[in-house]
């Protein structure tokens, strides 16, 4: 709710302006009448009845002198308000020449006054001549058409007494609080100049200024006195009885007005403009004074709501407004439509005549005095006038300061506005003072008028006249002429005198930036002056393009744009951003393809490159090149451009071929000939694409590749596939690889309870939540996993039986293979047909996608022949689909989404008004604003439950249930929330009440897409982009992300059809409306990562050599579309000999930069792996990341150190660093205990590094995203810390071993290392009981769990021994028993150690690690660490798990001398304080003895 407080002089109609602010009259109205005024006010009518217009002025100046004198006699000061700013003047002399007639001047003498010689001082230094001269007179005038300065300074000697008298318009009685005692309104006519002609002062202005009569504190009474001529007493003292009420004005800006609602979203058609138009004070009005309004009794009487009257004045206003481009009104629907011009207007306040005038004159080529002709045109200048006395300055202006032609000469109101624009830009001094405030009035609103006819410009596609425009918006910006020198937006440091040899000498940037200091001295005849000019073009804004070309399809090219900034940043220049408008225009027609704003911060500009990427179109026949140009934003002459050129430049190949969907009979489930197949269906028959392959995929080996439009049952041809397996060779297992987790999760849940059960077949999930035990993959006949899972697994097949055993691999969603994971599902199914080939037992590949643009060249790549390859049209889903892309055009991302709300609220109305809507945004908080706007309108149309569907008492108990606090909000109006943020409880109550239609709308985030099968009969896309917290800009999300929202669009048990709503940016709406019906071609993006599955397949064995790697490349997807669309990956030479250097010289570039990174070692012909590179394989980590570790990590680095290595790794660069996320990471390092780097708080590691030390403190953290967040670091830490106690122990060095051991168990249980105490492992521990243990010198949970239960008590004094009993169950107690045994192997001695562990507490069945604040399930696993602590040498270190006993043994190192401070070290993975330490010392002496 918002609150109104109006506050008024006393008003005749006051219960109709409470009315329109909607006041409770019995609560909210106070009125008082002139009665309660804090000084009375004596009030003087005078008429003049004299006929002749000079002597009426005469006489009118006569009386107002008179009753000035008459208040200045009795000490009080005076306030004379006449009706024009010349007037001002004209009166204040003609009251000081009646003082000299009269010889009254010593009543207007302000000698006596202290402050005056200090004061005259500043008078004396304004340019306002009238002000000095009228100051000695104790005389002042104040009009707006003064300086502020000035204004400012009239106000205080006013107020201070210096004045006497000051004569002013109305604007000093609305805008500054200056009473006098005596008030005189001098006349009570006004030039209007819209009307043309006279009109009486209003009644508003008379109470204002009589308000201003009497100073409080000061004066007992106040006199107001209003002189008039003889026929105006009447109506003035109507006013004074208060029975003239005042009027509405709405009516002559209905226009604008209507448009900005329009611009806004709040007004979509006339029902809602004439509802918004209720709430007016114009509608209050007009019922009760319709003949002001222009409507006859007739009309009343015919309506008296006039509500057709209003819907009249809103039609009007909308037909003007459609014909001047505005907006769209679709007359028989009602409907209004924005436009880029109306949305425009509305942002730069263009008044709607203005924008007829553009209309009519704006075309794409304009030279300078045409555009300065057009802008002097404006309806926001139409006050302007000219005047005799400004003619011989204007003439000298025109002559000395304006470089453009002036249309119409100095003597058209026109040209007087053309030289008042052209003098701003100049610089120019002005002496007449009327041209000094028409200038000021003009420059306040060029810039924005400038603004708005670029973007008018830019949104035609007009690439000239934008850029032209451009120039000149910079101009009035900066006040400097486009040919004027660039540097002279330096003009405030460097001399003028210098700038002005450089304009001289025609030294443009170009030239300046390859000549040296001297040189430039020289030139300018000033030898430091070189130094200078060197320095501040280091200054200047310049940045370098370069652009790749990829083509995508025969008609869209890829464009991807590096931004290199060459230019030293300043605050003071620069400021915190500098943004760019991007621009890619054709040669030949002029006309812009793609334009958007880049905004450089500081750091971006001291970083590296910055990259773009976007998609352009190209036409048959091809343009010889296109352009793209970087035009700053605020600098005049700083731009870039980069030339692509199309000579050589070979698109792919236009071939799409779909499979023809045949007209078959649909066959029954009978079909599969078993009986427990039959009971897994619930259905009878097949669906015509199933019935079509169910051949090929039941009862034959064939590979098959199947694109299908989302929803058309591709999951159960899955199935059909499965079941012939299980048929045929039951011992083979089935692989189904899902690119998402979600994806993973749903299909688990499903076959769990319709397959696995019914079957008796055994299934294991492989996902980062869990990886299953080596018996649990060796039983399991279904394995599902995601990409990176069975990579990690396969790349050591040789020695896995179970991936050898793999009969058949499903990849769902295979057309994810150009995303951002593709490489990776690549990479598997490249080793899968590879290992099919070298163990000769067939691997089934079954393939599914949406509808694919090249699915030829995915078959070939899966081994499918042409008889299992599918390609169905995006059009035969089983529920037709009907799709409305509608596009906005806001520039910035956060009002756009704002503007998206209404529109989305009345698709639903229209299109799904009681079935289910899922509405996809893009971030969660995105899904709680959506949807509090959503009920929103849905309580302005008075139906706020309408989304819900269960009744009160269900509806409570659900709530009860809810614990995140807005879901519980927005499902009380049947409106729920789905994002990653939400609990899985939470989640999961949500998807029940969605799908059994409790509540009708869910607003969700566009992983639910994939995960969670939720269709509906509405889909509404709201936004097609996402802010990437790498890039830190708003980036598109793939088109294949899009298709799959869609595909939710359509129930097939409920629905005849589907409906999908996309909300787009305007200028992308083009591109969405092309692949959404065109099938979009899969790339491969294997080439940008081939790094580190290069590293794997070395360290696994299968790459020695090359031409092993070149041969490895031709197994993958990348290698068949090198042929078909060369260009996309920087190919020239399609020849075989081409492409054979190509794969030589990528195969070489990967090798050398493995080898920098320290991860293989090369030699003439072979390649073999280091250890680093081995850790990195096994661990599934980036080359890059272990590089790193190997070249920071030492023998001595110190936890801290530690926790900055383990930040940086690579695995976090995806971090999420959300818009405001610096500010909470701020308030984090004020209460970590490691220091960040401040300079990079929106640095995804440092992020990284704060989570750590928030989870290691206990800290609350800011946001319900950072819980998320902080679940993914901890996720990810395990593999990486376990790598980097691999590097350690593989470099002998047992102090940095340790002590990453002891990271990783803080990361276990979110404790500190020493500085805090293990006991707080013991969820029970508090400070109290704590305290009592130290005391007794006990300080790890060890130490506990040694003490016998019945002891316990005595030990931590009254606190319940049971609660401690409990929790010390958890902790496992091992006791650890050591041999040493001599052997003697090939001759040699050595000695083994033989260990023994035992878990003592035999109670703790099982080896789950007990660890509340990790957010995983993991096992407890031991370290066994044999080195020496006095020389800090590790010598061996074994990682062993176990559950109740285990043996093993250790192997001593050969050759070592003395056995002096060796000893076996056993540490915990996840308990602190668990480190058990025994000497090797003392066993050798035994074995000796």
């Amino acid at each position: 709710m918002i609150r109104i407080v109006g506050l008024s002089a006393t008003l005749p109609n006051y219960l109709e302006v409470a009315q329109f602010l909607r006041v409770n009259p019995e609560m909210g109205l106070f009125f008082f009448d002139s009665s309660y005024r804090p000084i009375p006010l004596a009030q003087q009518y005078i008429g003049i009845s004299e006929p002749n217009f000079a002597a009426r002025n005469e006489l009118l100046s006569e009386i107002c002198y008179k009753k000035v004198v008459d208040s200045l006699r009795q000490g009080h000061q005076a306030m004379v308000f006449v009706h024009s700013r010349k007037d001002t003047v004209k009166t204040a002399q003609k009251l000081v020449d009646l003082a000299r007639r009269y010889e009254d001047l010593e009543v207007f003498n302000n000698d006596t006054h202290p402050q005056l010689s200090l004061i005259k001082k500043d008078v004396m230094k304004s340019r306002n001549k009238d002000l000095i001269e009228l100051f000695g007179l104790a005389v002042g005038v104040h009009h707006a058409g003064m300086l502020r300065s000035d204004r400012g300074l009239t106000e205080r000697l006013f107020s201070e007494g210096l004045l006497k008298v000051l004569v002013c318009t109305a604007t000093l009685a609305w805008g500054v609080n200056l009473p006098a005692h005596t008030v005189v309104i001098k006349g009570t006519q006004l030039y209007d100049p819209k009307a043309g002609g006279w009109r009486d002062l209003g009644m508003l202005d008379v109470m204002q200024i009589f308000g201003r009569a009497g100073r409080p504190q000061f004066d007992r009474s106040g006199e107001g006195i209003i002189i008039t001529s003889h026929d105006k007493l009447a109506y003035y003292l109507r006013l004074l009885t208060s029975q003239l009420p005042i009027e509405s004005q709405f009516i002559s800006s209905l226009k604008d007005n209507l448009n900005a609602e329009v611009a806004l979203g709040t007004v979509t058609n006339v029902k809602e403009a004439c509802a918004w138009l209720g709430y007016t004070y114009l509608s209050i009005r007009m019922k009760l004074n319709p003949l002001a309004y222009g409507i006859g009794w007739d009309e009343v009487i015919a309506d008296p709501s006039l509500s057709l009257k209003q819907r009249a004045l809103v039609t009007d206003a909308a037909r003007a407004l459609d014909k001047a481009k505005m907006m769209r009104f679709d007359e028989k629907s009602g409907n209004f439509y924005c436009t880029e011009l109306g949305r425009i207007a509305s942002h730069f306040y263009i008044q709607y005549s203005s924008v007829e005038t553009y209309n009519e004159m704006l075309r794409r080529h304009m030279n300078d005095s045409e555009v300065i002709e057009m802008v002097s045109h404006s309806s926001e200048f139409e006050n302007i006038v000219v005047r005799d006395e400004e003619q011989n300055e204007l003439e000298t202006l025109v002559q000395t300061l304006c470089p453009v032609e002036v249309k119409g000469g100095p003597s058209n109101k026109h040209g007087k506005i053309s030289i008042l624009i052209q003098l701003y830009i100049s610089r120019g001094w002005i002496d007449t003072f009327s041209l000094v405030s028409d200038a000021a009035y003009i420059s306040a609103s060029l810039a924005r008028i400038m603004r708005a006819l670029f973007e008018t410009c830019l949104r035609r596609g007009w690439c000239e006249m934008s850029l032209f425009m451009l120039e000149y918006c910079k101009a009035v910006d900066r006040q400097i002429w486009p040919h004027q020198h660039p540097l002279r937006q330096f003009d405030k440091e460097l001399p003028a005198e210098i700038l002005r040899k450089l304009e001289e000498r025609g030294a443009d940037l170009d030239r300046l930036q390859e000549m040296e200091e001297k040189d430039i001295g020289a030139l300018i005849r000033y030898t430091p002056g070189g130094r200078l000019v060197k320095q501040y073009l280091g200054y200047f804004p310049s940045i370098q393009l370069s652009a790749t070309v990829s083509p995508i399809t025969r008609t869209v090219l890829k464009i991807g744009l590096a931004i290199t900034p060459e230019f030293t940043w300043k605050d003071r220049f620069h400021g915190a951003a500098q943004r760019w408008w991007i621009i890619v225009q054709d040669s030949e027609s002029d006309h812009i393809y793609h334009s958007e704003l880049f905004t450089l911060t500081k750091r971006m500009a001291r970083g590296e490159t910055q990259k773009l990427s976007f998609t352009v179109p190209i036409f048959e026949p091809h343009p010889p090149q296109y352009y793209i140009r970087a035009v700053s934003d605020s600098w005049l002459h700083a731009e870039a451009f980069y030339c692509i050129s199309f000579n050589n430049l070979a698109l792919p190949q236009a071939r799409t071929s779909h499979t023809e969907l045949l007209d078959l009979k649909p066959l029954p489930v009978t079909a599969l000939g078993n009986n427990i197949y039959e009971a897994l269906y619930n259905f009878s028959h097949f669906n015509p694409i199933q019935t079509q392959i169910f051949h090929i995929l039941y009862h034959t080996e064939n590979n098959v590749l199947l694109g299908a439009p989302t929803g058309s049952g591709k999951t159960i041809s899955a199935e059909l596939a499965m079941l012939h397996l299980f048929n045929t060779q039951s011992d083979m297992k089935v692989v189904y690889i899902a690119p998402l987790k979600a994806i993973v999760r749903e299909r688990m849940n499903d076959w769990k309870d319709r397959l696995v059960s019914q079957l008796g077949k055994e299934m294991v999930e492989m996902t980062g939540d869990y990886t299953p035990d080596l018996m649990a993959l060796l039983s399991a006949d279904i394995i599902i996993s995601t990409p990176e899972k069975w990579d990690g697994i396969s790349r050591n097949w040789q020695s896995r039986n179970y991936v050898k055993k793999v009969g058949l691999m499903i990849l769902d969603e295979i057309h994810l293979l150009g995303a951002e994971r593709g490489p990776i599902l690549e990479v598997i199914v490249s080793r899968m047909r590879y290992i099919s080939s070298q163990t000769e037992r067939a691997v089934r590949f079954i393939g599914l996608s949406t509808a694919l643009a090249n699915a030829g060249d995915l078959a070939d790549w899966l081994g499918v022949g042409e008889i299992g390859l599918f390609n169905f049209k995006p059009s035969v889903r089983p529920v037709p689909l009907e799709v409305h892309i509608q596009g906005y055009p806001g520039k910035f991302y956060c009002p756009r989404m704002n503007s998206m709300n209404k529109p989305a609220y009345a698709a639903i109305c229209t299109h799904s008004p009681t079935k289910p809507v899922l509405i996809f945004v893009s971030s969660r908080r995105q899904t709680r604003l959506t949807a509090l706007d959503l009920i929103q309108f849905a309580a302005s149309d008075e139906t706020p439950r309408q989304f819900l569907g269960m009744p009160e008492e269900d509806l409570q108990m659900v709530l009860s249930q809810v614990t995140d606090q807005n879901l519980r909000q927005t499902l009380q109006f049947g409106i729920g929330l789905h994002h990653a943020g939400l609990n899985d409880k939470d989640r999961s109550l949500v998807e029940e009440l969605f799908a059994n239609n409790k509540i009708q709308v869910l607003v969700c985030t566009s992983t639910l897409a994939w995960g969670v099968n939720l269709p509906a009969h509405l889909v509404i896309i709201k936004g097609t982009e996402y802010y990437d917290g790498k890039t830190k800009r708003y980036v598109d999300f793939p088109i294949t992300d899009i298709l799959q929202m869609m595909g939710r669009a359509g129930r097939p048990q409920y629905d005849q059809h589907g409906k999908a709503v996309i909300l787009v940016h305007e200028p992308k709406k083009s591109f969405y409306k092309k692949f959404l019906y065109e099938p979009f071609p899969v790339e491969s993006s294997l080439r940008d990562q081939l790094h580190d599955h290069f590293n794997a397949e070395i360290v696994s064995g299968t790459i020695f050599h090359k031409e092993d790697a070149v041969h490895y490349l031709s197994w993958t997807y990348l290698f068949r579309r090198l042929a078909i669309n060369p260009a996309y990956y920087g190919l020239e030479d399609t020849e075989a000999e081409g492409l054979s250097s190509y794969l030589s010289r990528l195969v070489q570039n990967t090798f050398e930069d493995l080898e920098d990174s320290g991860c293989v070692k090369m030699t003439e012909d072979s390649v073999e792996p280091t250890m680093l590179g081995t850790i990195a394989s096994q661990y599934y980590l980036s080359y890059v990341t272990v590089s790193m570790f190997g070249s920071n990590i030492g023998p001595d680095t110190s936890l801290e150190v530690f926790l900055h290595i383990l930040s940086g790794a690579s695995e976090y660069d995806e971090l999420p660093v959300r818009h405001n996320e610096d500010n909470h990471n701020e308030a984090l390092t004020q209460r970590v205990r490691f220091a960040v780097d401040n300079n990079r708080l929106d640095d995804p590691h440092v992020k990284a590094n704060l989570l750590f030390q928030a989870h290691f403190s206990r800290l609350d953290l800011p946001i319900s995203d950072y819980v998320t967040d902080l679940k993914s670091v901890l996720d990810q830490s395990i593999r990486i810390i376990q790598a980097m106690i691999d590097i350690c122990a593989n470099s002998g060095w047992l102090s940095s071993s340790i002590t990453c051991m002891h990271l990783l168990q803080m990361v276990m249980q979110g404790l500190w290392f020493e500085q805090d105490s293990a006991l707080w492992m013991l969820p029970c521990m508090n400070n109290d009981l704590l305290g009592t243990l130290r005391a007794r010198g006990i300080s790890t949970v060890q130490q506990l769990l040694d003490i016998p239960k019945e002891n316990l008590q005595t030990v931590i004094g009254n606190f319940p021994v049971s609660r401690l009993h409990q929790d010390l169950q958890r902790f496992p107690r091992i006791q650890v028993k050591l041999r040493l045994q001599r052997r003697d192997i090939d001759g040699e001695n050595s000695l083994t150690l033989n260990i023994r562990m035992d878990k003592m507490n035999s109670w703790k069945n099982t080896s789950r690690a007990f660890a509340l604040r990790f957010p995983k399930i993991k096992d407890e696993a031991w370290w066994l660490v044999l080195g020496n602590t006095n020389t800090s040498e590790l010598y061996a270190l074994k990682r062993i798990s176990f559950s109740d006993r285990l043996n093993t043994h250790m192997e001593l190192p050969s050759g070592i001398t003395t056995f002096q401070g060796m000893k076996l070290v056993v540490v915990s993975d996840c308990y602190l304080g668990f480190e058990q330490e025994h000497s090797i010392e003392a066993l050798v002496e035994q074995l000796v003895i």
